[in-house]
């Protein structure tokens, strides 16, 4: 079973992050949380993946494939 909303500590276990470093990223505002009773943060597991897709940087083959179509495209 999946669940949909992950605890504080089951966030920090699915995302890698430590529990402090998790904890920056809420009171920062950077990360996507809920707080549905004004106290326990719970968290969309599919606005963590989205979260942690973010900037995502191209590899190699991926940059010269984007090259290759915009020089096609361009011609």
């Amino acid at each position: 079973m999946n669940k949909i909303f992950l605890s504080f500590n089951e966030a920090a276990e699915f995302t890698g992050y430590s529990k402090s470093y998790l904890y920056k990223l809420t009171s920062g505002g950077i990360i996507p949380f809920s707080k549905p009773t004004g106290k326990k943060l719970v968290f969309d597991r599919d606005e963590l993946e989205a979260f942690m897709r973010r900037n995502h940087s191209a590899g190699i083959k991926e940059q010269q494939a984007q090259a290759a179509n915009y020089i096609s495209s361009t011609l």
